[in-house]
């Protein structure tokens, strides 16, 4: 859903800066792992040299993941049941798992949230769109309008049959794409690994889902900076502090491109096909479970500022910010209350 997400700096600025974390701990105990999984650049942070060998692990089950979930990797259990025609497919039991969370949410955002949206979001293809140059406008222009008709027919969640580890698109030109929910689960089950081998302080930063392993070893918080949409990447427009959760952003500001004096972003509506036009730059999440934090920042920036706020506060521990295209912020209510925020 996304390919719904942007590459790490673009969903979420991961501004923790250094100097957040002077005196927290030695320099010499920060050990950080980086690679390139799901599309974008990704790192693990802990603070524990001996343990620097679960880094391994936690690239590997990145590998693993990536082979489950990737749309574009040919023998990966999503390929597999988008290339079926409408058959039955046995995958691995977490993807049933995380095909149903991505389920749930269509249901809670009414289907502004669907996983099927794999063929629509791949005729836009932003991904490919934001790495070319802006001169090449026959790439930049915006697909067919029949073209997206015939792609938006497909997009419906309620489409997909699961019956034990077997997954069937009942609409065989439907396809589908768990980027909107992916790195978020991925980030939970990393954490979850490394807090079982006693890591409490850390950070993991998977393109744009920054999660906390825990608070820091002396019981602060970290500093967490949300991009100022339109800035250089790592200008902060706000930021919080969070122990033990997860930041997640959606927003319009680097897959993109204008065409025709019209802009176009990579959240689209799946009532259209095109691009959202809600008056929202971005919206972020802070809540517990970072794969939670994915489905719920792009169903809210989906819903609107006023739906997207109503929905953010029937859910108990978890918060957001929404940017308006005035720049202005907008927050929960328990923002500044049990999420410390500042404005930058």
């Amino acid at each position: 859903m996304l390919r719904q997400k942007f590459i790490s700096a673009a969903l979420i600025c991961f501004l923790i800066f250094s100097f957040l974390f002077s005196g927290c701990l030695r320099q010499d105990e920060k050990i950080t792992k980086s690679g390139f999984f799901f599309n974008t650049i990704i790192s693990v942070t802990i603070y524990d040299a001996s343990k620097e060998a679960l880094l391994e692990e936690c690239f590997s089950m990145a590998k693993t993941y990536e082979n489950y979930f990737s749309p574009t990797i040919p023998d990966s259990d999503i390929s597999k049941i988008n290339a079926a025609a409408g058959t039955p497919v046995e995958v691995h039991e977490e993807t049933v798992f995380l095909i149903q969370k991505g389920m749930a949410y269509g249901e809670l955002s009414r289907g502004k949230f669907d996983i099927t949206i794999g063929k629509l979001s791949n005729l836009w293809n932003f991904s490919a769109k934001s790495l070319i140059d802006a001169s090449e406008e026959s790439i930049l222009s915006p697909p067919k309008d029949d073209d997206i008709k015939s792609a938006l027919s497909a997009v419906d969640y309620k489409n997909i049959v699961i019956d034990g580890n077997h997954v069937t698109l009942a609409d065989p030109n439907a396809a589908i794409d768990l980027g909107g929910i992916a790195k978020g689960y991925i980030a939970d089950r990393m954490k979850e690994f490394l807090n079982q081998n006693g890591v409490t302080s850390g950070f993991i930063n998977l393109g744009g889902n920054v999660l906390a392993l825990g608070p820091k070893s002396d019981g602060g918080a970290y500093t967490i900076g949300i991009q100022y949409p339109f800035r250089e990447t790592g200008s902060a427009i706000a930021s919080v502090r969070i122990s033990d959760e997860t930041v997640v952003s959606s927003g319009i500001y680097e897959r993109c491109f204008e065409y025709e004096g019209t802009f176009y972003h990579h959240i689209l509506d799946t009532e259209t096909g095109y691009p959202c036009e809600n008056n929202l730059l971005g919206v972020t999440v802070i809540t517990k479970n970072s794969v939670d934090g994915d489905g719920l920042s792009t169903t809210c920036f989906s819903l609107g500022l006023e739906d997207g706020m109503t929905l953010i506060e029937s859910i108990p521990d978890t918060e957001a910010i929404f940017i308006t295209d005035d720049y202005e912020l907008h927050t929960s209510s328990g923002i500044g209350n049990s999420v410390p925020f500042q404005k930058l």
